[in-house]
């Protein structure tokens, strides 16, 4: 095993420890989970690289577009940021459970380059069972042939949420592809009014077990009618459908959101934490 300031990089040996850890934290590991049960640890397929530190993964992180820690103790959390720090930032987030983000991002802080937005508190939340409100019955998987009616929402979301236009950087080729995948994979939903999303909402990444609900948004001319509940409601049927769980993970700030998630039926499990570059 390579081995940097006491954290070393997993490979496919390393697969079904891995597996198991992530297992035993189905909802907070869901993004890191849905690689690497399509992927394994090759970090070419994966998209990153899994780091462990201890001799029986007491500590896991993933290290890619996104810096994930996944579990461990202070001394793990700094023998990740001492590899991060090694490697030089590449990452556009620090994204995971808040007591394994706000001490990585502790140690990283004097570091790196200041953080352009840090989200302290994100309730992580799950709804198990069906949806407590009735699903709308015209939302539906977005057709591949839709990608540019859905796109101007897909930015608009994207842009409220994060505070950069996603066309920055490439004109938006990057954002684009990403969001054709998801349509092509089924992932991507809307309700569609006079050829205009008026809702959307995607199932960002898909485990086993789980599917984490990212982008919901409903036209800002259309807010207040209830769309948000009944078309996440729709997005919770289909993945019970599909035999997963549903979770997301919203701003603590975001009362009208987080009152949404509570009538849908979902329930607060963690918090996250996001360190935005």
């Amino acid at each position: 095993m390579l081995r940097v300031a006491g954290a070393r990089l997993l490979d496919d040996r390393d697969r079904g420890g891995v597996r198991a850890a992530l297992d035993a934290d189905p909802v907070a590991a869901c993004m890191v989970a849905a690689r690497v049960e399509h992927a394994g640890l090759d970090p070419w397929r994966l998209g990153g690289e899994i780091w462990a530190a201890g001799s029986r993964l007491e500590g896991l992180c993933f290290s890619g577009a996104n810096l994930v820690p996944l579990r461990g103790q202070r001394t793990a959390i700094r023998a990740f940021a001492d590899r991060a720090r090694r490697h030089g930032r590449s990452c556009s987030s620090l994204v995971g459970r808040a007591e394994l983000v706000l001490p990585l991002w502790e140690e990283l802080a004097p570091s790196w380059a200041p953080a352009r937005e840090l989200r302290a508190d994100q309730p992580l939340m799950v709804l198990a069972g069906p949806p407590r409100v009735r699903p709308d019955p015209r939302v539906r998987a977005v057709r591949p042939d839709e990608l540019e009616r859905y796109l101007p929402a897909a930015i608009a979301m994207f842009t409220e949420e994060v505070g950069v236009d996603p066309r920055a950087g490439d004109g938006g080729a990057g954002y684009r592809a990403r969001v054709a995948e998801l349509i092509a994979g089924g992932r991507a939903f809307a309700r569609f009014e006079n050829g205009e999303v008026v809702f959307k909402a995607e199932i960002g990444a898909m485990s086993a077990a789980v599917g984490q609900i990212q982008g919901v948004w409903v036209h800002p001319s259309r807010r207040g009618e209830g769309l948000g509940s009944i078309g996440t409601a729709a997005v919770v049927e289909r993945l019970g459908a599909m035999g997963r769980v549903s979770s997301l993970y919203v701003n603590g700030f975001n009362t009208p959101a987080r009152a949404t998630y509570h009538r849908i039926g979902f329930t607060q499990v963690a918090s996250f934490a996001t360190v935005l570059f």
